[in-house]
Order: structure tokens, then sequence, then C-alpha cells
């Protein structure tokens, strides 16, 4: 069997059964998403798509990101200490390579049929997949596989793999829908009286919200006030790689159409806050989302935020909600479990790939928390 790679930088140049064979698996490598993705991307941020044959036949497709931080400031807390860890970010690393998604959590750089070809094989793919890029788009700083599940450890573990530092930071919190939650009662009825008695009070004190999901036509009315929620949430982050373009969410909605949902709430007839969800198969990843500080606050609107992504998955029958690795805590109080991910990373200076265990803890930044259990 011979094996073709190809590189593709548009998404009309895809081969006509791209969805069939790799993006119906998941929206996230779809042509649609990844038109969003080239009419809507981060300032920062360049992407490229990868096709891998087999005979000439299709059977996978993977997704890299390119990084440019020279004008980016990562971390946005503490002035004086951030102006710092910027400087010595950029320095380190001005340009990075990702096979993967930085706008999600998760596996979702890549997808192989899996009848056609092992593990091991597409492993080797994608370190092909990996050089191809590096020679012929170009070389970065840094080279990044993004979000691997802990099964994916032992194929990454050979020769091939010695130079790259394999780290975790922080998990993926997700939830599984149970069968016997009919509606948003039953998930409530299975807490524990404390955890259930701070989510009724979580829904008192937000009496007077009316939340209602947003059309394509309300999105673009809203978008510039959409935007000014969301860098609320992104500049109180301490560690951020990208900001999204101001025109993203109405694009995801043109895109995606209805597996695309934006829920909008609203004060005293303002938006006060929204959240959007990726409708992937039975899967819900939850997206980007933004508030105003003082109403949250008041009303513990995140809070409410999370229930209510928990009643949609439940009453519009999802397995599953992928609510990411911000927040932890917060998202173990509903629900949420975390779920171990890793990466593999290597600089490509070879003086100062070997201190990449000592450099990397201190640019990404590990967040201590509890894991709350709030089921009896």
């Amino acid at each position: 069997m011979s094996y073709t790679l190809k590189i593709y930088s548009k998404t009309s140049d895809l081969p006509e059964n791209w969805n069939a064979i790799v993006g119906n698996h998941n929206i996230m490598l779809s042509k649609e998403y990844f038109c969003v993705l080239e009419v809507s991307k981060p300032e920062n941020m360049e992407c490229f798509f990868f096709g891998f044959f087999q005979d000439d036949q299709l059977i996978g497709g993977a997704l890299f990101q390119y990084l440019d931080f020279l004008q980016h400031k990562t971390f946005q807390k503490n002035e004086m200490l951030c102006d710092m860890r910027n400087f010595t970010a950029r320095q380190f690393s001005k340009d990075v390579m990702i096979l993967g998604n930085n706008m999600l959590t998760g596996q979702n750089g890549f997808y192989f049929d899996g009848s056609k070809v092992t593990i091991e094989k597409m492993v080797s793919l994608l370190d092909e997949a990996v050089c191809r890029m590096q020679k012929e788009i170009r070389k970065t700083d840094l080279v990044i596989y993004k979000d691997y599940q802990s099964n994916f450890v032992k194929y990454f573990q050979d020769k091939n793999h010695e130079s790259y530092f394999r780290f975790s930071v922080q998990p993926n919190m997700m939830m599984r829908l149970r069968e016997n939650w009919k509606n948003f009662n039953d998930y409530l009825s299975d807490f524990s009286k404390k955890y259930r008695d701070r989510a009724k009070s979580a829904k008192k004190k937000s009496l007077g919200i009316i939340k209602q999901e947003l059309s394509l036509s309300d999105i673009r009315k809203h978008q510039h006030t959409m935007n000014v929620l969301y860098q609320n949430v992104a500049e109180n982050a301490p560690f951020n790689t990208f900001f999204l373009a101001e025109n993203h969410f109405e694009k995801m909605k043109e895109c995606l159409n209805k597996n695309f949902k934006i829920f909008g709430y609203f004060f005293d007839d303002r938006l006060v806050g929204f959240y959007t969800l990726i409708l992937n198969s039975k899967d819900i990843d939850t997206y980007f989302l933004g508030y105003d500080k003082e109403i949250q606050k008041q009303m513990q609107l995140y809070l409410n935020m999370l229930l209510d992504m928990v009643e949609f998955g439940i009453t519009q029958q999802f397995s599953r909600i992928i609510f990411g690795r911000t927040a932890l805590e917060i998202k173990s109080t509903i629900g949420a479990e975390p779920f171990e991910i890793f990466g593999l990373i290597k600089h490509n200076n070879c003086a100062i790939n070997p201190f990449m265990k000592n450099i990397f803890p201190s640019l990404s930044p590990k967040i201590e928390w509890i894991q709350r259990k709030p089921f009896k």
C-alpha cells in the first residue's frame, strides 16, 4: 500500500468526499467548521488542512494551526509580572505550530478511518505531516501535538518522539448524561442536599433574567455587545493564546447553522450574558461565553449558564457534555468530572529543547483546585 499526504490552505480545495470520510465524524474537522476558520480566525492564527490518502483514496484528515506571538499578549493579569512573562514568551516562542485545535479542548486535531489504518500507522502519518508542514510551510520555534487521550500515551513513547516533552496541564471537564435523567428535576434529584440547595438558590437569584436562543439576525444585532461581554471574560483569564474576531459568532452560526447554538441572557431589555454550544453528533462541546461582571456577581450568571447547559443536554437527549479545561472547580459542582489529556512539545532550537521540562511549567501555569462531588 502506498500513502500520500496533501496540504490545503483553502476549504474549496478539499476533496469532494472530505465530509463523508472525515468531517461527518467530528464537526470540528468538517468543511463547514474549516470555513469558519478561513473567514473568522484570530488575528495571530493561520490554519492549514491535511489530507491522508491510501492508494489515492482519502482515509483521514488533520488540522494544523500556526500561532504568532510577536504582537500578542499571552499573559493578562498583574501588569508588571505579565510584562516580564510576555517578553520571555516572545523570546522563547515567537511562532508555534500546533497539530490540533487551539480554540477547543480535546482530541479534535485529526480523524482516520480506523478500518483502513492502525493507530500505529496513524501516528506515523501524523509525524510525517508535521515534518512536511515544517519544511513546506515554515519552520517554527515550537511544535505541539495537542490534547491526546491518555490511552494514546503508549504510541508516543518510541524513538521518534524522544525529543518531545510530554505535558499535561489542566484536565478536560466532561459530564456523561445519565439515562435516568429525563428532565432537569431528575438531574437535581441525584444531587446531595447541599448541592441541590445551591443550584436552586442560583436559580432564584437569576429571577428577572430572560433567556432566549439567538437567531442569525439576533447575533448580527447584538454582535458588538457580545464581543464586549466575551472580552470581559477573556481578558480576565491569566493566560490567553488568541482572541476571537468580532464576527466569529456570526460566522459560526452561518456555517454550522443548527449545530451551533447561542443563548442570550437579557436583563431590563439589555443583553448581559450569553453562552455558545457546538452540537457534535451525540456530544455537546461548550464553546465561548461572555457576561456583564456586575450582573454575574449579583445573579450567579455563570453557574446558571452551566446548569442551563446541562438542562439543554438532557432535554435534547445528548450523551455527553464537554466543558473544557477552565473554571474546573465550579464545573465539578454541577457534576462534570476531570479527564486527563496530554500533549507533546518540542523547541526547534536544540540548545533550548533539553530544558523544556523546566521552561514549559513557567509559561503554562497550572491551577490548583478542589474537585467537588455533588451526586449522592
